[in-house]
């Protein structure tokens, strides 16, 4: 998803006409952004977007928020937005960030999400953005999902990360499983079952 495709989506809304109002705002005085993103969910609602899928109105219209910040204060704004923001604002934050200018600067924001039991938070912090995860980090990443049950469709390029060691931590935690009589994650278990063929 791009921003131009979340602001096409956004635009036939009811809400359009408010956001518009705030975009400008964040463009020319950064420091009203805050109390925007905050009033997103109540003035956007948090329905589905039909027209930008996975996303929701106030997901979108967060990113459409941060992606109007002068380039120099994105990687600012967002990092204090997530840190005082609901869970809801920081899943917006990390799926928004893809789509600023921020470098690898914003990577403590995925650690953090990586590091909670929200298993919402985790999904999202596994986007297009982990591309700047190290390899261990990443796939610490994945075997939490693994875990927490989250679906392996959320991890973006997860095809082409995986690696051998993701497929021994994979096949270390299916015994575990195993042992316990509980049986692996069936997408865990497809995996699993792909890499082990590479392998030979």
């Amino acid at each position: 998803m791009s921003t131009e495709g979340l602001r096409a989506a956004l635009r036939d809304t009811a809400h359009w006409a408010w956001l518009d109002g705030a975009l400008v705002a964040a463009a020319e005085r950064p420091g009203t952004v805050g109390r925007a993103f905050a009033a997103a969910g109540r003035r956007t609602g948090r329905a589905p977007l039909p027209a930008a899928p996975g996303w929701t109105a106030d997901e979108a219209a967060r990113t459409l928020l941060l992606a109007a910040l002068p380039p120099d204060r994105a990687a600012a704004e967002a990092g204090d937005l997530y840190q005082h923001g609901d869970a809801d604002e920081k899943r917006a934050v990390l799926k928004a960030l893809p789509m600023l200018p921020v470098g690898t600067q914003a990577v403590p924001l995925l650690h953090d999400a990586i590091r909670t039991n929200d298993v919402r938070l985790v999904a999202a912090a596994l986007g297009p953005y982990a591309r700047h995860l190290d390899q261990a980090a990443w796939r610490q990443a994945v075997l939490k999902c693994v875990f927490m049950g989250v679906p392996l469709d959320a991890v973006d390029r997860l095809d082409e990360r995986a690696d051998p060691e993701l497929a021994g931590m994979l096949a270390d935690f299916a015994a575990e499983l195993a042992a316990a009589g509980r049986p692996m994650p069936g997408d865990a278990a497809d995996l699993l079952r792909r890499l082990t063929r590479e392998e030979t």
